[in-house]
């Protein structure tokens, strides 16, 4: 007798939404060489701009978020000393 897959959708199905992801990053990206843009700085007229300051802004509040929690970590057993 088998044992049905305790596995959601989701975790059975990441290599598919990983791909999907990634297919529809790059359609938005290729859409983006036909919609006109009206750039205030020269910088936001390049193509890609939006997405790749989203990444970087995304990577930047990740590393920054690992910085806060050696600032303010505490240890495990804080709240039980007495």
């Amino acid at each position: 007798m088998t044992r049905p897959d305790d596995r959601s959708w989701v975790e059975r199905n990441t290599r598919l939404i990983f791909w999907a992801l990634i297919g529809i990053c790059l359609a938005l990206l290729a859409a983006e060489l036909f919609y006109e843009h009206h750039a205030h700085f020269e910088i936001d007229g390049l193509p890609g701009f939006y997405a790749v300051f989203g990444f970087i802004a995304f990577v930047f509040i990740v590393y920054a978020g690992k910085g806060l929690r050696r600032l303010i970590m505490r240890d495990e057993d804080y709240y039980d000393r007495r």
